[in-house]
């Protein structure tokens, strides 16, 4: 693994991979009673936020806290970045409290590119997005969610999605999530389509490795897994579509496109989901839809980006666990002490 994670275009295939297989060892913490490792004690990683975001942040600090880390939550609003002061001062402040690991998302793009390689500040950098650029965790828990749905949650380790189509719906112009995903499923072997109004489809998207298509109804009875867009209307200074009535008719995924998917294809959804917009509720509270798995699972995936970056590189969760027996009540506790090579 690398220092940093600012793209998920920096990925190789087996990097993605061992990502992949980590999360799938840190969701087993998730199902004890106890849901922490030490692996990071001592650690201390930032929350850097320059944009809201309550999802990926809580996400990253249940993640930070899990693995035992010591976790400052900042907060552009109300701060000394309110007052003026740059990326470049708040890196320095930070540096000089001894940080080890930043979490960013920015407004801009390249911010945090700009951080990991201006030499502000000795610590690993992650990626919480950035614009309309980036977001590798986003892209990375989207393609655990989806190896364990379509390859299986045994079956998928060492796996990657090699063959599996995937559509992605929506307002891709001002999605750095759809940027990320095309990035990670075309290393990991999927073939990707993006479905979007034309007004929202970015120029130069002839060079990513990817299908365009402006009609939702074709491409659904051949997709895997099919990943609605929320309009993002923050990021829009322009009418690039007549009403959201019109958009809602053309583009969105209610129950009626549901049934045209194959029967084992998954509805996906980055979140925050504007119901009604682009997913029907019917669609959004179906059992296909897995936009709370990918809660749950981005929680274990951050884990893992954090323990690669940050742990080492001896097994994240020890497999030289005691086998449980349900006949006494102590040895179901011993399954669940974490092995002494994990404590390094």
């Amino acid at each position: 693994m690398q220092r940093h994670l600012i793209s998920a275009a920096d990925l190789t295939r087996d990097d993605a991979v061992l990502i992949l297989d980590t999360a799938e060892e840190m969701a087993r913490v998730a199902d004890r009673p106890i849901k922490k490792l030490p692996t990071l004690r001592g650690r201390t990683v930032v929350n850097l936020f320059f944009e809201d975001s309550t999802r990926t942040r809580i996400s990253f600090e249940a993640a930070e806290k899990r693995l035992s880390a010591d976790v400052i939550n900042f907060s552009a609003k109300g701060s000394s970045v309110s007052k003026g002061e740059s990326l470049k001062d708040t890196a320095q402040t930070l540096e000089a409290m001894g940080v080890d690991a930043v979490v960013i998302r920015h407004g801009a793009s390249g911010a945090p590119y700009r951080l990991a390689n201006s030499g502000w500040i000795d610590a690993a950098v992650i990626n919480a997005g950035d614009g309309t650029h980036q977001h590798p965790t986003q892209a990375l828990l989207d393609a655990f969610t989806m190896r364990r749905r379509l390859v299986g949650r045994d079956a998928g380790i060492g796996q990657d999605l090699a063959g599996k189509r995937i559509t992605i719906v929506g307002d891709i112009l001002h999605s750095r999530v759809a940027r990320s995903n095309v990035d990670l499923l075309h290393t990991l072997g999927a073939e990707v389509t993006l479905v979007a109004p034309p007004t929202l489809v970015p120029v130069g998207v002839e060079t990513w490795p990817c299908e365009v298509s402006y009609e939702l109804d074709s491409t659904l009875s051949k997709s895997d897994a099919v990943m609605m867009l929320r309009v993002q209307r923050e990021r829009m200074n322009a009418a690039f579509f007549p009403t959201e009535r019109e958009y809602a008719r053309r583009y969105g995924l209610d129950g009626e496109r549901m049934a045209k998917m194959p029967e084992h294809a998954i509805v996906m959804h980055p979140g925050p989901m504007v119901r009604g917009m682009e997913i029907t509720a019917e669609v959004a509270d179906s059992d296909r839809c897995t936009v709370v798995e990918q809660v749950a699972n981005g929680v274990s995936v951050r884990m893992a980006v954090l323990y690669l970056l940050l742990g080492g590189n001896e097994p994240a969760v020890s497999h030289t666990r005691p086998p449980v027996s349900h006949h006494h009540p102590s040895s179901e506790r011993s399954a669940h002490t974490i092995s002494a090579d994990e404590e390094k």
